[in-house]
């Protein structure tokens, strides 16, 4: 497999990030892969190295790169306490919408410059906080973008005028949405209105709810649940391959 630690030139400035594709020439699908609102980490590695080994070359870019290479976090994580919340909104606070769907159009002209990318549409899936980036992505670029999923994202459906689920007119890839549940960033409530938004919307989607807590895709997850991670990694293996070949 090949790895390789790369810089990304940004609109912005310069991120971080990580590139892993198959051994050979290909060309591949290019697959965009945001980590979670806690900024990279082993899980983030071990999920993209395994997607890479299905025949993606994947981009796993450090978010948080206006703010730091990490780490992003120097503290214990604890979302109760004040220095947890203080250093995310630290980190997260840069990342207004217009910020993302620059971001990520920056992002897919990195990979399309890639040799080993094949023309063709990209996929893009996020986690936690990017569950909107990659919502972000799709709109920002719909001509690109083929596919994006979702896995316990938070705030996909909120009142303010710059909620996710108001950018769906300008997407049209396939969506997959994993939601937890008894999740505090996605309450029920809210995944009942945007599931009626994405009826409302009429494209190609697919949106239920995983009897597993917000952040149980990821391995080292204090809440990781391996059954319903393999039931993640098939979904998403499952839409790449339908739309991406």
């Amino acid at each position: 497999m090949r790895e390789e630690k790369v810089r990304i030139p940004m609109t912005d400035g310069t991120a971080d990030g990580f590139l892993y594709a198959p051994d050979g020439a290909g060309p591949w699908p290019g697959v965009l892969y945001y980590p979670h609102g806690l900024g990279i980490d082993d899980g983030f590695h071990i999920m993209t190295k395994r997607l890479a080994a299905e025949g993606y070359v994947v981009l796993l870019p450090n978010i948080y790169y206006r703010t730091t290479p990490g780490p992003f976090f120097e503290q214990p994580i604890d979302f109760t306490a004040p220095a947890t919340r203080q250093r995310f909104m630290e980190l997260s606070g840069p990342l207004t919408g217009a910020a993302m769907e620059q971001d990520a159009i920056d992002y897919l002209d990195f990979l399309d410059d890639q040799d080993i990318v094949q023309t063709g549409p990209m996929g893009t899936v996020g986690y936690c906080l990017t569950g909107k980036m990659a919502m972000r992505t799709a709109a920002a670029a719909p001509d690109v973008i083929g596919a994006a999923a979702s896995f316990h994202g938070g705030g996909l459906y909120t009142d303010a005028p710059d909620s996710p689920h108001l950018l769906l007119p300008r997407i049209e890839a396939h969506l997959y949405f994993g939601h937890a549940h008894n999740d505090n960033s996605m309450p029920a409530e809210a995944i009942v209105k945007f599931e009626a938004a994405l009826k409302a919307w009429g494209g190609h989607y697919e949106s239920e709810t995983y009897p597993a807590l917000h952040g149980w895709s990821v391995p080292g997850s204090p809440v990781y649940d391996a059954a319903q991670a393999e039931r993640h990694y098939a979904k998403l293996t499952a839409l790449f391959a339908a739309t991406l070949g």
